[in-house]
């Protein structure tokens, strides 16, 4: 939400407003799923690709596995809305996934228990770096960058190097790879927190002041929104979902090893800079965000099915965010800017 000085009469006057043609904001807002379906068709139709890609396995490959990094996705959506990185993300999901393997391989809890504990993990991560934050006034790029260093050293340590494999009760893995529709579970659970986020940004106040927020924080003390308390929730929602992204991994997987996070940091951040770019342009916004994540994983599959190298996917996804963070600051500054 945008906040701008309400305009006199002699304003108005003197300041013509420009209006966009419907085509060109039409296109503003849909480029980016036209390019999905085209991207889609491509690959579908090119030689080296076209035998596997166009396939129900391959689709539910594409699904599956992007569903955990949307998921990263809407979480970091919390914190940029309100201006604010958070890239502890992918190590709080990693986290997550690890204890949640090592809770029940090595102390045998139950599977609810060694669910739940490891999302309350995650929340409690948000709280610490929301903390450093706005309480101590805090780099929030400095902070969640440590913290990720820290869950990375610390899962290091509790897995010893090892990879968690025995001792995960099958019914979480077979919920992991269970179908619905003919489209894997967990992008379902993937869309229903989506549509959660994507209510609570367009429908509750809470939502809207973190765009108010995000857009002029002094002007949103100036009108009495509570800045603190909400951006230090938004990092205690963002890591409450990692946590649950963590879990979803590890039933995908069936396996926890320690790992920094940045294989679902970095595509998750494209997807959310993509989005930013579409649906909404100049804006961070739910439904933008589930098309690009989605966009990532199409390509990516796409070019490693063709035969690309193990670096085409790293330098897909360093492209991508570089080309949408680009594009989303230039269309957010002059949708700012009124023009």
């Amino acid at each position: 939400m945008t906040q701008t000085m309400p305009a006199t009469t002699a304003d108005a006057a003197a300041v013509p407003v420009k209006r966009r043609p419907m085509r060109l904001k039409l296109l503003e807002g849909y480029a980016l799923p036209a390019l999905t379906v085209l991207v889609w068709v491509f690959f579908a139709f090119f030689p080296a690709s076209s035998r596997a890609f166009p396939t129900i396995n391959n689709l539910n490959v594409i699904l599956g596995s992007q569903a955990v990094v949307a998921l990263v996705a809407v979480a970091a959506l919390f914190p940029l809305v309100s201006g604010y990185f958070d890239f502890s993300l992918g190590a709080t999901a990693a986290m997550s996934q690890v204890l949640c393997a090592g809770f029940m391989a090595k102390l045998g809890l139950p599977l609810w228990v060694a669910i739940v504990l490891p999302i309350l993990l995650g929340m409690l991560v948000g709280v610490v770096n929301g903390f450093f934050v706005t309480r101590l006034g805090m780099s929030p790029f400095v902070t969640t960058l440590g913290m990720a260093m820290l869950l990375s050293g610390l899962m290091i340590w509790y897995t010893n190097g090892q990879t968690i494999i025995g001792g995960i009760d099958p019914a979480l893995v077979r919920f992991g790879s269970s179908r619905l529709l003919g489209i894997p579970l967990v992008f379902f659970i993937t869309l229903a927190v989506g549509a959660v986020a994507w209510y609570f940004f367009t429908h509750t106040p809470y939502g809207r002041s973190l765009y108010a927020i995000g857009s002029n924080a002094t002007a949103a003390k100036l009108v009495g929104l509570p800045v603190t308390r909400n951006v230090w929730w938004s990092f205690i929602v963002a890591g409450t979902i990692a946590g649950v992204a963590g879990v979803l991994q590890l039933s995908r997987t069936g396996s926890g090893s320690a790992s920094d996070g940045n294989s679902l940091l970095f595509p998750a951040l494209a997807a959310v800079f993509l989005g930013a770019t579409a649906i909404r342009p100049g804006f961070f916004n739910v439904v933008g965000t589930i098309i690009g994540a989605v966009f990532v994983s199409i390509s990516v599959s796409g070019l490693t099915l063709s035969g690309a190298s193990g670096w085409a996917s790293n330098v897909f996804n360093g492209v991508a965010l570089l080309a949408a963070v680009g594009l989303s600051t230039y269309l957010g500054r002059r949708q700012r800017s009124g023009t």
